[in-house]
C-alpha cells in the first residue's frame, strides 16, 4: 500500500475543519449552546478514537457531559469484539428512546467497529429510526462533515462503505485528565485470527510516520502525562508498510530518549512477531514499562492453528524465556479464548498447563464469543456452553491462586508506583500502579497524586497490592 493513499490529505482537513466552523456558526446563529455526550464502549483504541470525537465536537462549539439525558448530541462509540459489548449498545439505544422524546432535536449517533458492519448497519437502518448517523472508524476524520449534512438535510446519514483505511493527522484530541494518556502508533489489522472482527471493520495495517509518534509522546509528557500507552492492533509489525527499515523496536528507542519522568507501555502484541530484538530494547530502556501483555489464546497446537495464530506452544514458550531472561522481575500477562470451536476438555487443560507454566501475574479471560462474518462463526461447535463454563472455572481458579501468590510475594517491600487517583476505600483513599502495572490501593495524601513515590507494600489480595508511601 502506497503512503499516498494512506494519509488524508491537509485539504481535506481543512475542508472538515471548515464544517467545524459552520456548526459552530449555525449554533450561534440560534443563541445555542449545545451539548455532546460520547459514550465509548471496548479497547483503548476506541478510547482514543472517542477522544478525537471530543476534540472535534469542541472545534464545533459543543461542550461535553458524561450524561446523555442532558445532551443535544449523543454518540455512541462502539466495539464489535465481543457480543457482550454488542448488547450493551442496543441496550443503550433503547434507553434513548425516551431521551428523544423529551428532546426531539437530539442527534443520535453511532460510530465505531459495529457500525462498520453491514448487518448492524442494516439493522439500524431497519429498526432504529431514533439514529441519525451512523459511520465507520474509515471516516472518523470526516466526522464534521457528517454532522453537518445530519443538520443541513434534517435526514438519516450512514457513512460504512468499505474504504482503504487512511490517517488522519492533527486531528484535535480531549484527553482524561490525569497522568494516563493513549497514542495510537497505527491502525487496522493483517492477521485475519479466526475469531476476530477487527481487521473486517478497521482494514488493513498502517502506520502512522515515527516522527509524528514521538512529537505527540513528547508534548504529553510536557504536559505532565506519565503513563503513555503505545496503541495498535498489533504494535509488533508497526513499520512493515512504511519501506523504511524501522520497527516498533526502533519506534520504542527512540520514544525512550525523550527526556522527563513516565512509563512507556504498549498493547497489543501478536506472538508471531515479538522478537528478541524487542526485548532486548524493552530490557535496556529505562522509560520502557518492565511489563508484557503477549496475547497467547491457547495452549494447544491444534487450536492455536484453526484459531489462525501461525505460531506454536513451543514458540510462545521460548518467547517468554527469553524475554523472562533479559528482564528478571518482568510482569506478564495476557489473553485466553476459552471454548473455540471444536475445543475439546483436554485441549483446553493444554491451556491451563501452559498458565501455569508460565506463571502469568493476571489474565484477561472470555469465554468463545461468535462473532458473524469470521471464520469461526462457521465452524462446527459441539461442546455445550456448561462444558465451556467448567473449563473456565479451572482456568479462574488456576489463575486466581497464582494471581495471589505472586501478589503475596511483594509484602514487605518497597516498590516505585505512580500515584494515578483516588479509590472508594476509605482505609487506603488512593490508588497506584507499579512499573508492572500492578494495583495499589494506598494510604496517604490526594497531594501525591501525580507523582512516582517508593510504596511499601504491605499486604494483598488476589487483585491488588496494599501499601502505604515510604
Amino acid at each position: 500500500m502506497e503512503r499516498k493513499q494512506v494519509l488524508v490529505p491537509e485539504a481535506d482537513l481543512a475542508r472538515q475543519r471548515d464544517f467545524e466552523e459552520k456548526i459552530k456558526a449555525m449554533f450561534a446563529g440560534r443563541q445555542a449552546h449545545p451539548v455532546a455526550c460520547v459514550d465509548t464502549f471496548g479497547c483503548q483504541q476506541n478510547v482514543a478514537d472517542g477522544q478525537k470525537l471530543m476534540g472535534m465536537l469542541q472545534d464545533c462549539g459543543f461542550t461535553l457531559t458524561e450524561e446523555p439525558a442532558q445532551a443535544d448530541l449523543v454518540i455512541l462509540n462502539t466495539c464489535a469484539v465481543r457480543e457482550h459489548a454488542e448488547d450493551r449498545v442496543f441496550g443503550n439505544l433503547g434507553a434513548l428512546t425516551h431521551a428523544k422524546k423529551e428532546n426531539p432535536e437530539m442527534v443520535i449517533a453511532l460510530c465505531g467497529c459495529m457500525a462498520q458492519e453491514s448487518r448492524v448497519s442494516e439493522r439500524i437502518k431497519k429498526s432504529y429510526p431514533l439514529v441519525n448517523l451512523v459511520f465507520g472508524p474509515h471516516a472518523l476524520w470526516k466526522f464534521p462533515e457528517l454532522l453537518w449534512q445530519v443538520y443541513e438535510s434534517r435526514k438519516r446519514v450512514f457513512s460504512v462503505d468499505d474504504e482503504h483505511g487512511t490517517i488522519a493527522e492533527g486531528i484535535p484530541v480531549v484527553r482524561e485528565k490525569g497522568v494516563k494518556a493513549w497514542v495510537s502508533i497505527m491502525y487496522g489489522c493483517n492477521n485475519f485470527c479466526a475469531y476476530c472482527i477487527v481487521p473486517y471493520v478497521r482494514g488493513r495495517e498502517r502506520s502512522r510516520d515515527p516522527q509524528c509518534v514521538l512529537r505527540e509522546v513528547r508534548e504529553l509528557v510536557e504536559a505532565g502525562y506519565k503513563d503513555i500507552t503505545l496503541l495498535g492492533q498489533n504494535v509488533n509489525s508497526y513499520g512493515n508498510d512504511l519501506g523504511i527499515g524501522y520497527d516498533f523496536a526502533d519506534l520504542l528507542a527512540d520514544v525512550d530518549k525523550i527526556p522527563g519522568e513516565y512509563l512507556i507501555r504498549f498493547i497489543s502484541s501478536h506472538p508471531k512477531d515479538a522478537t528478541k530484538k524487542l526485548f532486548d530494547t524493552m530490557a535496556r530502556c529505562p522509560h520502557v514499562a518492565k511489563q508484557l501483555h503477549l496475547p497467547v489464546q491457547s495452549g494447544n497446537d491444534r487450536v492455536l492453528k484453526e484459531m489462525n495464530r501461525r505460531y506454536t506452544r513451543e514458540k510462545y514458550l521460548e518467547l517468554i524465556n527469553y524475554a523472562k531472561s533479559v528482564m528478571p522481575g518482568l510482569v506478564m500477562t495476557s489473553d485466553i479464548i476459552i471454548g473455540f470451536p471444536g475445543e475439546t476438555e483436554e485441549e483446553a487443560m493444554d491451556t491451563v498447563s501452559l498458565v501455569e507454566e508460565v506463571g502469568f501475574d493476571a489474565l484477561f479471560t472470555f469465554i468463545y464469543s461468535p462473532r458473524p462474518g469470521t471464520k469461526a462463526a462457521e465452524m462446527p461447535d459441539p461442546a455445550t456452553r456448561a462444558e465451556k463454563q467448567k473449563w473456565f472455572d479451572k482456568l479462574l481458579e488456576t489463575q486466581n491462586a497464582m494471581s495471589a501468590k505472586l501478589h503475596a510475594a511483594y509484602i514487605g517491600k518497597t516498590v516505585r508506583a505512580l500515584v494515578d487517583g483516588e479509590s472508594d476505600d476509605p482505609a487506603f483513599p488512593l490508588t497506584a500502579r507499579t512499573e508492572g502495572n500492578r494495583l495499589v490501593r494506598l494510604k496517604g495524601d490526594k497531594a501525591l497524586i501525580g507523582q512516582f513515590i517508593d510504596v511499601r507494600i504491605t499486604d494483598s489480595n488476589t487483585w491488588a497490592l496494599y501499601g502505604e508511601p515510604v
